[in-house]
């Protein structure tokens, strides 16, 4: 792990604590000394989630000031694992109470290692951005194809993974992630039939009724087509980018080059999926198999097993898991690689 260097870095970590009073918890914010009366338990995850972010946006920094923040605290908030990697991003964490919970900036690597943490989808971010001009945007690199697609569902995915009970299903899952990214600014989602017959996702009405009873989303009137949805969490309201570039993001998750398996069982397409968004277009694929568990909502068992399915359906070539830094390698098939025999090896290093 990576040690803190010598170098002061700019403190932005803001914690708040929910404590339990007479008609509701109150909130308490040692930042600010801030107090509240007490407060509805519906309404209590959304006054903690705008106070975080009032905190955010007033101590906005640039990002080549922004530095991970677990580092500062000797790296106590998660497990040993291979250091700091990735960009530095908004990550949400409470405690398993619920009492408590805590934003700061974290690097991807160390949010992808912290327990009960989603990073948030640019949701808190400064909405005072300078306008680009033409000739910036025309000048502009071009990003990989997908790169901005992948990002977005790669966020949405961790984010589901803290939002959603374990036990949440595959297919529960998939479909939370179609709605969290065609949500609009008021949590209002609407799924046309199209949309639930192309996902293949069979008793739609009863993974509705899942999540639901999961608190994430508010009954819709099934007898109504198409189903108009409303989702309770307020961490995906307000995102950034805006509604065309998650809409994207969602029809991207449908279609997830290069892993594509559009009429497997839900299980199997959510690995792909989570797979694909952690591939690079170069390089080496990896990522820890605690991240792959926490998306899926599978044991490293059940993972590994549909790991070796996908390789049998020649959607993978191979994978590996080092048991020593928890790392799941993996390789596609090669473009050319339709004669080659039907065989797979899983190893466990």
């Amino acid at each position: 792990m990576r040690l803190a260097g010598t170098h002061a870095a700019v403190r932005r970590i803001w914690t708040v604590e929910l404590h339990p009073r007479a008609g509701g918890p109150a909130l308490i914010c040692p930042s600010c000394t801030a107090h509240t009366d007490p407060l509805a338990g519906s309404s209590a995850r959304s006054a903690v989630l705008a106070h975080l972010a009032c905190h955010a946006r007033a101590d906005a920094l640039p990002a080549y000031l922004r530095s991970c923040q677990c580092q500062a605290r000797g790296c106590r908030w998660h497990p040993r694992h291979r250091g700091c990697a990735g960009p530095v991003l908004l990550a949400l964490t409470r405690d398993r109470s619920g009492r408590s919970w805590r934003l700061a900036d974290t690097c991807a690597a160390c949010a992808a290692a912290t327990s009960n943490t989603a990073v948030v989808p640019d949701t808190l971010a400064n909405s005072s951005r300078p306008p680009s001009t033409s000739r910036a945007s025309s000048s502009a690199p071009r990003p990989e194809a997908g790169l901005q697609e992948r990002v977005r569902v790669r966020e949405m995915l961790t984010y589901l993974g803290t939002a959603l009970p374990q036990f949440t299903s595959p297919a529960a899952r998939l479909l939370a992630l179609q709605c969290a990214l065609r949500a609009d600014t008021r949590g209002h989602v609407r799924l046309p039939t199209g949309l639930l017959r192309g996902m293949h996702l069979r008793q739609s009405r009863e993974l509705l009724l899942e999540l639901a009873h999961a608190g994430w989303l508010a009954l819709p009137d099934l007898r109504t087509l198409p189903v108009q949805a409303l989702l309770l969490d307020a961490s995906v309201l307000d995102q950034a980018p805006g509604r065309r570039v998650r809409r994207r993001g969602a029809d991207w998750a449908l279609r997830p080059r290069p892993l594509l398996l559009p009429a497997a069982a839900p299980a199997l397409r959510l690995t792909a999926l989570v797979l694909a968004a952690h591939t690079c277009a170069r390089g080496e694929h990896s990522t820890d198999m605690d991240i792959l568990t926490r998306l899926c909502g599978h044991s490293p068992q059940q993972t590994g097993e549909l790991l070796d399915r996908l390789v049998a359906t020649h959607t993978l070539k191979t994978w590996q898991h080092n048991r020593e830094t928890d790392e799941v390698f993996w390789q596609l098939p090669q473009p050319c690689s339709a004669g080659l025999p039907r065989t797979h090896q899983a190893r466990q290093l």
